[in-house]
């Protein structure tokens, strides 16, 4: 029977939404369309054939729990939308700290004694679970957390989807090593399904397409889930800014003045996130236009249907025997791929991936 064996680093509100995902259209028709997902049968494989084998935490609140019920222990705050989970004989395991845990989180996140408390060999779970994909859902900002996943990844033959803002899969060093494994990888930043950055490139692509010159853009985002209270630290969120502006401003051709990143957490948003968008330019006479956008989601479940095709994508890739970066899903589905492309032509590449026409 195919599947595909998914490991999770970091078992919080994406990882929740990503779970409950998979059970909520477990039965879905392959001729229906399904909100978030391309394809229900994503080059032959099925919602439902994704099977997740091992899960690590540094939560003594989900330590030990099977990951049905982990993902909604505290501070979990996302939206549950799949009910009656049946126990997926998955327990959490306690993975290494590192710098996954910032010192104001500590708290927060329920973070195990390392004293108390021995981190398990990553690497070893991966092959004893004979995972196919690692997905790694630290907190940002855990740049020597992410390394220590990819590198499990790589002794345990993984395929590692990146979906956090530290680089890898655009990481021309980390590409290599991975692309001489044979081993794919995705990355790096998820995009969501309609959120701050993908609604961002719309409009500027639409100004761009207009003949509008762009003078001035920022977005401002605000959130209330531990992914906000962890990014008030500015040095926790220094990648993402990069993540984030690149996304928009490498659709630019001139510079131009560009503010971009999250700007507060407002804890009783809970998994809400606010995000406004301003751009600012001229049109034909030099006569001025603005745009201004007020986007609210529910942060988690809008990027998990766009994990559940880059899943199936890296597994068509272990099975062609493709490995390195994937090129047309990571330009599709991440905010800082290896390369950037028009959404539209991104989109197109992916549909040719699944059908045998692109490598990668």
């Amino acid at each position: 029977m195919k599947e595909v064996r998914v490991a999770i680093a970091g078992v919080g509100n994406c990882a929740s939404a990503l779970v409950q995902g998979v059970k909520y259209y477990q039965h879905s028709k392959e001729d229906e369309r399904v909100p978030g997902l391309m394809h229900v049968n994503f080059g032959g494989y099925h919602i439902s054939d994704i099977k997740f084998v091992a899960a690590f935490e540094v939560n003594t609140k989900k330590i030990g729990k099977d990951l049905s019920e982990a993902i909604f222990a505290e501070p979990n705050c996302c939206e549950v939308f799949a009910e009656n989970l049946k126990p997926l004989n998955v327990k959490v395991l306690p993975g290494p700290i590192g710098d996954g845990v910032a010192p104001h989180m500590v708290n927060s996140f329920h973070c195990y004694d390392p004293n108390v408390i021995e981190p398990v060999d990553v690497a070893s779970i991966l092959r004893e679970t004979k995972a196919d994909v690692l997905i790694n859902y630290l907190p940002v900002g855990s740049k020597e957390g992410t390394k220590l996943y990819a590198q499990a990844a790589l002794e345990a033959g993984c395929a590692f989807i990146n979906c956090i803002p530290e680089f890898i899969a655009s990481d021309k060093t980390w590409a290599e090593r991975f692309e001489r494994r044979g081993i794919p990888i995705a990355g790096d930043d998820i995009k969501s399904q309609v959120g701050a950055t993908i609604a961002h490139r719309a409009l500027v692509n639409l100004f761009l397409d207009r003949g509008v010159k762009i003078d001035e853009t920022y977005q401002l985002n605000i959130g209330g889930n531990t992914d906000f209270e962890n990014m008030t630290v500015e040095a926790r969120l220094k990648s993402k800014r990069v993540s984030k502006t690149e996304a928009v401003t490498s659709l630019v051709p001139y510079p131009t003045p560009t503010r971009i990143g999250p700007s507060d957490y407002v804890k009783f948003l809970g998994d809400k996130k606010i995000c406004y968008i301003w751009l600012k330019g001229r049109k034909f006479g030099d006569v001025p236009v603005t745009v201004q956008l007020k986007l609210s989601v529910e942060d988690s479940p809008n990027s998990a249907g766009v994990v559940i095709d880059v899943i199936r994508a890296v597994k068509l890739a272990l099975d062609r025997g493709v490995g390195g970066p994937l090129t047309s899903i990571s330009s599709y589905a991440f905010k800082h791929p290896p390369e950037q492309i028009v959404d539209s032509i991104a989109h197109m590449n992916v549909e040719e991936f699944i059908e045998g026409k692109r490598e990668r």
